[in-house]
This record gives structure tokens, C-alpha cells and sequence, in this order.
């Protein structure tokens, strides 16, 4: 079966952004939850640092994590084209 690289990478994008929206909005819901559980996440004490987050940011940020995903999904469905053959 081949996938569709495009559309792969587009559902990669997509996906990403959600996530990542969803993820700033717990930042801004449980900035302390959100902050012990990215620690937890890089195995490091985070507990002295703030958030720092504003819309620009967070629309910053989104357009990166969308880029990258698309990017990367685009690749891996390459890939596995070319495995699949």
C-alpha cells in the first residue's frame, strides 16, 4: 500500500498544531502542573523557571511545530514508499 506523502505530511501538520494548542492552553489553565510535568518529561528540575507565553508566541510556535511535522511526516511517508516497492 503507498501513502500519499502529501497528504500524510498535511494530516502530520494538522495533528501537530492541535497538539500544540491544546498543550498551550493547559500551559495557561496549570502553568505549575504543565511546568513539574515538562521537567518530569526532559528529566530535569524546572520548578524555578517560568512560562513565558503570549499569543505571538504560542502562533510562533505552531507554525514551527506545523512545519517540521509536515516536513517530517512528508519524509516518513517517502520512506516508506520506497520500502514498500
Amino acid at each position: 500500500m503507498k501513502l500519499n506523502a502529501m497528504k500524510f505530511g498535511l494530516a502530520s501538520s494538522i495533528s501537530a498544531s492541535i497538539l500544540w494548542l491544546i498543550c498551550s492552553v493547559l500551559v495557561i489553565i496549570m502553568p505549575e502542573m504543565m511546568m513539574s510535568m515538562s521537567g518530569d518529561m526532559v528529566h530535569m528540575e524546572l520548578r524555578d523557571m517560568n512560562w513565558h507565553l503570549s499569543v505571538f508566541g504560542v502562533a510562533v510556535g505552531m507554525v514551527g511545530w506545523f512545519v517540521m511535522a509536515g516536513a517530517m511526516g512528508w519524509i516518513l511517508a517517502s520512506i516508506y514508499n520506497r520500502l514498500d516497492s
